[in-house]
């Protein structure tokens, strides 16, 4: 019998959570750096949970390489994403939370329910496939939808898109999506920037948002650009 959820600790199950989420945006393995950054630990710190992790057959680990999942290790930690994204969509549908408020609170409610209630919540649902973020919501066999989205960063110029996903790490920078209609479903069209050689991405609004006689700018960073992938076309 296989590792259960319960028999690891609140943090090495945020770590599986976070190792993974890296893994399946990056198609890389894992910095260690990326995962202290998003734990909120320290290098070094990180570097002692993986260790560990690694000891129980959870994680592999090589110096320079990066840090990636073994079988099982995937296996909780999608167990972790699906009560994280069950839990996003429910405190937005059912008890009226704003998409920039409910990553932290999933993050302290997801150790505490059971897979017995998060199969109820996501049948009260419907069996939603993605999260109010636009990510894919595993199955309970762990089947996700695919995805053939790309960093916003990447398209062109005069190119026409459609939001596919958003990252839920920054609150404020997700309350300035939303005052813009930029959601997931939004189409939008990429303009040449203010000024050559500026740090933005000019687009265009989404229809029926206020402010659609003007373009509006969304910042060329890790915490802006980076942070929104699109489907072309």
């Amino acid at each position: 019998m296989g590792t259960s959820l319960s028999d690891l600790p609140d943090r090495s199950q945020d770590y599986l959570k976070v190792i993974w989420d890296i893994c399946e945006r990056t198609g890389e393995p894992a910095a260690l750096k990326d995962v202290a950054a998003q734990t909120g630990q320290k290098t070094s710190t990180a570097s002692e949970a993986v260790r560990r992790l690694t000891e129980r057959g959870l994680v592999r680990h090589r110096p320079y390489s990066g840090v990636t999942l073994t079988d099982e290790g995937t296996r909780l930690a999608i167990g972790m994403m699906r009560r994280h994204r069950i839990l996003e969509m429910f405190l937005c549908t059912t008890l009226g939370y704003t998409w920039d408020e409910v990553h932290e609170e999933a993050d302290v409610l997801e150790h505490s329910v059971s897979d017995k209630l998060i199969e109820r919540i996501d049948a009260h649902l419907g069996h939603p496939v993605r999260d109010p973020h636009g990510d894919p919501i595993p199955d309970h066999d762990g089947a996700m939808v695919d995805s053939m989205s790309e960093p916003l960063s990447g398209v062109e110029e005069g190119a026409n898109v459609t939001v596919d996903r958003v990252s839920d790490r920054d609150p404020e920078l997700l309350r300035y999506l939303a005052d813009h209609g930029i959601r997931p479903g939004a189409g939008l069209s990429v303009l040449p920037p203010p000024f050559p050689g500026m740090s933005v991405i000019r687009v265009e609004r989404p229809s029926g948002t206020r402010g659609t006689d003007a373009p509006f700018d969304v910042p060329m960073t890790t915490a802006g650009i980076a942070a929104i992938s699109v489907i072309r076309g």
